[in-house]
């Protein structure tokens, strides 16, 4: 579970969060996926309008109704492909917030255990 950011009474930021990033106390890595996973699926929509885009020019191009059926392929196949693609980013991009999100969890027992261990 997150804790809140803490301010000071004039709205700041708190010295804390500063020695948390610095220290790598907190992890900016799940910002930072985020980012990188729309990234991707805006990199995956300009691929999906290049499908589309291949299409539309078979189809021109032919004089004969298999320009159309060929068309029609091609854009079945990209779409296919688009799918998969976002499949496999969104799994990729899963894969690191839940290891991440794991680290989070391992800090946080290990937190846990030192307060409850008896100091020597």
């Amino acid at each position: 579970m997150r804790q809140p950011r803490q301010t000071s009474p004039n709205g700041k930021l708190s010295l804390s969060l500063v020695w948390d990033l610095l220290t790598f106390e907190r992890l900016v890595t799940n910002q930072v996926i985020h980012l990188i996973y729309w990234s991707g699926l805006g990199i995956i929509a300009l691929i999906a309008f290049g499908f589309m885009g291949a299409a539309v020019g078979v189809a021109l191009r032919e004089q004969l109704p298999w320009g159309i059926f060929l068309a029609l392929g091609v854009m079945a196949g990209g779409l296919l492909v688009i799918a998969a693609m976002t499949l496999l980013w969104r799994s990729f991009c899963e894969l690191y917030v839940a290891l991440f999100r794991l680290s989070d969890d391992l800090h946080a027992i290990r937190l846990a255990t030192d307060e409850q261990t008896p100091k020597a």
